[in-house]
């Protein structure tokens, strides 16, 4: 399994992107995202680094593995 290491609310965003995740809004400092055909939002911090079990239940959230998230950074 891959190494999650420090990274930002935007790298993060730009990842989910990639795996077709859209903003529809900021609500304080957090981007909302959405996916077509998925029920769950993903409400990611706008911080200069996430911490590991955060960014971890955001991949959970997405249908995403670690693996396939750390392809997409």
């Amino acid at each position: 399994m891959g190494r999650l290491a420090n990274i930002s609310g935007k790298e993060a965003v730009k990842a989910f992107q990639k795996a077709g995740w859209q903003t529809i809004g900021q609500v304080g400092s957090h981007l909302v995202m959405i996916k077509p055909g998925v029920k769950t939002n993903l409400s990611i911090p706008q911080h200069k680094e996430l911490s590991v079990g955060t960014l971890r239940a955001l991949i959970r959230h997405s249908g995403l593995t670690v693996e396939e998230f750390l392809e997409l950074l």
